[in-house]
């Protein structure tokens, strides 16, 4: 039985960092090569990386190199393209998020996988970082009761710098259906799924409140319901401190993180009715003071909030090499694509032209 695959990537932007620091150090990896439209960013990578060769035509590269997987972390208008090629050239295929721009390029690329019997799989790696992964657990012993409601959370400052905030070198996720928001909203909605078993009502409301040609939109603010559970998506660029924040409650009680600051606050019965307020206060005030530390730790060793990235790609790996089921599942890509066209879609989103305006109280007042 094959122990290491033969692994390539596609792209060497910022996440390439953390692919390519995994395959350098997984046992079941050999990284074969590394592909980029700039010759110089795929000789770097590849060196710094372990690489046996760099490249600036994926083609080739799926001709010489022959991966049995193959990383793509290009732009999300280009993974449909790409991830047939590489398909029909008998490679599995890791994708960034989102998998394809709409449900329909998903359905169509399934069907390619299907069809040559291979691997693919987004990357949702969010749901494999340790405070998610505890708040699950929470979940599935009852604590919490049963689930009613779940928010997530995340503020970034994307217009004051950065990639998405160059007017000079747009970056072409602008050019996204819903933005740059497209490209983190995957985030948002597969965190939610697994607590939302139907989407019977939707609305979403987009707004660019800093104006401008160059973001299409810069705040949402969404409802889901689906059999009485409501799930709220919240992105803005405006308010701060930046945070990725994940809540889900139920009928005993709640549990709560920022993925960009882990910790775990969680409230639910323990210690007897009288004492469970006094227990809970103590419980989390600890668990709170040793984030802090961890956290501590975190910046000075300058650790990302990708550590589920790695637990994904190393499941992922085994998966493959023993034949088991893979940690993302057509169904957990499927729901994620279709609730995200319907959040984008016009019949369910909402103006924010106010129907009711409030008197206005002057020198005429009567």
């Amino acid at each position: 039985m094959t122990t290491v695959l033969k692994a390539a990537v596609i792209g060497t932007g910022v996440i390439s960092k953390e692919h390519l620091s995994f395959l350098a150090a997984s046992p079941h990896a050999r990284l074969v090569g590394v592909c980029d439209l700039s010759r110089a960013a795929a000789r770097y990578a590849a060196q710094r990386y372990g690489a046996d060769a760099p490249y600036t035509d994926f083609n080739q590269m799926l001709a010489e190199a022959q991966p049995d997987v193959v990383h793509i972390l290009t732009p999300p208008q280009s993974h449909k393209f790409i991830a047939t090629a590489c398909l029909k050239a008998g490679a599995h295929v890791i994708c960034e998020k989102p998998i394809a721009s709409n449900y329909q390029d998903f359905q169509e690329l399934w069907a390619v996988a299907q069809e040559c019997d291979r691997a693919l799989i987004e990357d949702q790696n969010y749901r494999f970082n340790e405070p998610i992964l505890a708040i699950h657990d929470l979940v599935t012993q009852g604590k919490l009761g049963q689930i009613e409601e779940i928010e997530v959370r995340m503020s970034l400052g994307l217009r004051g710098g950065g990639r998405f905030a160059d007017e000079n070198l747009p970056s072409p996720i602008h050019q996204m259906p819903a933005g740059v928001i497209h490209d983190l909203i995957t985030h948002l909605v597969y965190l939610a799924l697994p607590y939302l078993p139907s989407f019977d009502y939707i609305r979403a409301t987009w707004n660019n409140h800093g104006g401008g040609d160059l973001f299409k939109y810069d705040d949402l603010d969404a409802l889901v319901i689906g059999d009485n559970v409501h799930a709220r998506f919240r992105f803005s660029c405006t308010t701060m401190p930046e945070g990725f924040h994940f809540r889900v409650r139920g009928t005993a009680g709640y549990a709560e993180t920022d993925l960009f600051q882990p910790y775990i606050r969680a409230v639910y019965p323990r210690g007897g009715k009288q004492l469970s307020p006094l227990v809970n206060h103590w419980c989390n005030g600890l668990d709170l003071m040793k984030a802090s530390v961890r956290n501590f730790r975190r910046k000075i060793m300058q650790r990302t909030p990708y550590e589920g990235l790695k637990i994904l790609l190393d499941r992922t790996y085994t998966a493959l090499i023993n034949g088991t089921p893979l940690p993302i599942s057509y169904d957990d890509m499927e729901r994620t694509s279709r609730l995200i066209d319907a959040l984008v879609a016009e019949d369910n989103q909402r103006s924010m032209t106010p129907t009711w305006h409030p008197p206005r109280w002057g020198s005429d007042r009567r």
